[in-house]
């Protein structure tokens, strides 16, 4: 096999979601503010800059303000300010006004794209001198012979399903840095790695995730009503499972609608994806989408853990940030303002340490965030998402107890577990009968996943790996009824058997994966393993 070429830079950020591009911003700015040279580079899996971005999303501009002052005059795509918010308790045939969380509340707030948010940041990195390559996905952390981090390796190209080189075949790049910055968000493939190798765990709980499924609807405009926020609890799921809706309205009659389960939950039966079809047939939420138009749709698994599952964020060579770190304020429903900021405090405190030709880890960055108004923030409502374990209606009371009585100081940190272990068997439940899509207003996963502009080159190995190709068989079918089949939103795993419905077997569509990271998460085993596929591959999100 060819040898790599290689580049060389003094930091090299993995992923150009918010953090990392906060990042790189940052590093440039302070450069020019001290006339040094600094040398960025930002390599994104996605084939541009925000194509693999979802997000709901409403953004707190805090962290904006900050980066970018003259965001408004440089066009950044802020322009549906917050103006309403909602918070309704579902039924199966009724809803009810709850008083909206003071966390919830969004004056000040915009309604945006997420995607079209990294777009945008992106230009201003590559105004400052940052060299954005999209397309190119990390594939294999480089180290030094003595353990330090060296950079990153992008994936081998044309490499056949079973391994061997095709005629397109081309040797991924090797990019070395002084410092390597992992962005890469929620259960980033390099940054499990990086986990395992240098425990950086160690000390804290579990990460904890939730899926978010997400459509975008243009509407008839006498049901648009931009900057209207809504936000549910309830029905389709049942007390035991956390998760809820939204509905943001945006500019342009268009309405971006989505459900979020914690995947901690304990029924094998349950599919998030028919949750959330099933959601929208509710009377209360059916008519804003009656003779509307379902324009995309895709799906990504978030970090939920919050203060107590965050990680050691320096090692030798390199940092975390963003939601690969994990700094979702679940509570408030954001995590783009605390993502930024974490990348912000991270080239501050890389900045100084290059400057000062420090060692291998740069210790100031933990300290810095530590001494922020994100460390703080997430401080506050540490008890809130693990008090859901009591159900719905404890998980609320106790939400307000700590809001109002102990105002985010309550003399106790509640702990979380890992959602894989938290499925229980089959036969503790029957199964779930979903309805029938009408494709009106609730669909399928193939037509949804059509929706997601999903695309990956055919000819290359699975990117969803199974380190026993025996379990999903022997244990998940066995015991679970494969619910790798349900919490899947894409299609990916189907079981299927011969013609007298014998011998099943696991088939993995992996060209149908949008990258939500779901079965890396939820599988009971652990036994499938999400890495990169080719780079450019996936999803390609449009106003997401």
């Amino acid at each position: 096999m060819s040898e790599r070429e290689s580049m060389e830079y003094d930091v090299v950020v993995v992923g150009a979601g918010p953090s990392g591009l906060a990042t790189a911003i940052r590093l440039k700015q302070l450069a020019a503010q001290r006339q040094a040279e600094m040398s960025v580079c930002v390599i994104e899996k996605g084939s541009e800059v925000g194509a693999h971005i979802l997000s709901g999303a409403v953004i707190e501009p805090r962290a904006l303000n900050e980066l970018l002052p003259d965001w408004k005059n440089l066009g950044a795509p802020l322009d549906t300010p917050a103006r309403e918010d909602r918070f309704l308790y579902l039924s199966q045939s009724k809803s009810w006004q709850l008083p909206t969380p003071p966390q919830m509340h969004n004056r000040g707030n915009y309604v945006i794209s997420l995607s079209n948010l990294c777009r945008w940041l992106g230009q201003q990195a590559e105004a400052l001198g940052v060299e954005i390559y999209p397309g190119f996905a990390a594939a294999e952390v480089l180290y030094h012979d003595d353990g330090r981090v060296k950079g990153v390796a992008t994936g081998d190209l044309g490499i056949g399903k079973h391994g061997e080189p095709t005629d397109r075949y081309q040797r991924g790049m090797a990019l070395h840095a002084k410092q390597t910055v992992f962005a890469e968000g929620c259960r980033g493939s390099l940054t499990k790695t990086l986990l395992e190798r240098f425990r950086l765990r160690e000390g804290v709980d579990p990460q904890t995730y939730g899926i978010g499924i997400k459509e975008l609807w243009e509407v008839e405009p006498p049901k648009s009503e931009p900057g209207l926020i809504v936000h549910t609890v309830g029905w389709p799921l049942d007390k035991a499972t956390y998760g809820g809706s939204f509905l943001y309205h945006l500019s342009n009659n268009q309405v971006a609608v989505g459900f979020v389960i914690g995947l901690d939950y304990q029924n094998p039966y349950l599919s998030p994806f028919d949750e959330f079809q099933r959601f929208k047939t509710h009377p209360s939420i059916r008519p804003v989408f009656e003779d509307a138009r379902r324009i995309a749709y895709g799906a990504r698994a978030l970090s939920e853990g919050g203060f107590q599952s965050i990680p050691r964020l320096a090692f030798p060579g390199g940092l975390l940030v963003g939601d690969t770190a994990g700094f979702l304020n679940v509570p408030k429903i954001k995590g783009t303002h605390t993502a930024m900021k974490s990348g912000m405090t991270a080239a501050e405190a890389l900045f100084e340490h290059l400057a000062a030709n420090g060692g291998p880890e740069v210790v100031g960055y933990p300290e810095r965030l530590r001494n922020s108004w994100v460390w703080e923030e997430l401080e506050a409502v540490r008890n809130i998402r693990p008090s859901f374990r009591w159900g719905l209606f404890g998980g609320i009371a106790y939400s307000a107890l700590d809001t109002y009585v102990f105002r985010g100081k309550a003399p106790w940190t509640m702990r979380h577990h890992a959602d894989h272990s938290q499925l229980k068997q089959a036969s503790s439940f029957r199964p779930i009968e979903y309805p029938r899509p009408d494709g009106k207003v609730s669909f399928d996963k193939l037509s949804s996943v059509f929706l997601s502009n999903t695309n990956h080159e055919e000819d290359q190995p699975s990117h969803l790996q199974l380190k026993d190709p025996s379990v999903p068989i022997g244990v998940n079918l066995a015991l679970y009824d494969a619910p790798e089949q349900r919490y899947c939103p894409a299609g990916v795993y189907e079981i299927v058997r011969d013609a007298r419905g014998r011998n099943p077997r696991l088939q993995i569509n992996a060209q149908n994966c949008v990258h939500c990271k779901t079965c890396d998460i939820k599988d009971p085993t652990q036994n499938i393993n999400w890495v990169v596929p080719e780079g450019g591959g996936g999803p390609n999100y449009p106003n997401m």
